[in-house]
């Protein structure tokens, strides 16, 4: 059965993707927040890389960093989703992986999530890496990754996500 499976590709998002991103972003959560969210951050510029998951031509699962201020050159990753029949196949585990490696070539020196520590903890993000920054979103769900070595270039300051972050508020 699996030789049927099409294969699955993680490639950066085109302009023609946006409203397959806003559609899956729609479904993948409560309300339309995060499909708006999206929106304003490619319409700020603020959008530092985005990347989809797709197979047979249909999005699976997207993922999408923005530009943080940061006493660093600093990414932070959300919003993440995949598609409700794509989910509990590793798909959105992929994906990541593949957009931090970018994230790393490109000189990204560190990101920032807020979620739950047991899922991205598997990617390298530690809640200790993150505690001795001041943000908006600092807790026990706030949580950081080196991504030029072992270790961020500060381990405090100030951090703030993009400004179209506070529309979800």
């Amino acid at each position: 059965m699996h030789a049927a499976m099409a294969e699955m590709v993680c490639r950066p998002v085109a302009a023609g993707d946006h409203d397959a991103i806003a559609d899956l972003l729609s479904a993948a959560f409560p309300g339309p927040e995060e499909a708006r969210l999206t929106a304003q951050l490619r319409a700020d510029g603020d959008i530092a890389l985005e990347f989809v998951a797709v197979s047979d031509g249909a999005i699976l699962a997207y993922v999408g960093f923005s530009r943080m201020q940061a006493p660093f050159r600093a990414v932070g990753l959300a919003p993440v989703a995949t598609a409700e029949a794509a989910r509990k196949r590793g798909i959105a585990d992929r994906l990541i992986r593949a957009a931090l490696a970018v994230a790393q070539e490109r000189g990204w020196e560190g990101a920032f999530v807020l979620g739950d520590p047991a899922y991205y903890g598997r990617f390298g993000f530690r809640t200790d890496r993150a505690a001795g920054f001041a943000c908006e979103y600092a807790g026990p769900h706030f949580m950081a990754l080196a991504l030029q070595g072992d270790a961020l270039p500060v381990t405090s300051g100030e951090v703030h996500y993009a400004p179209a972050f506070a529309a979800l508020g």
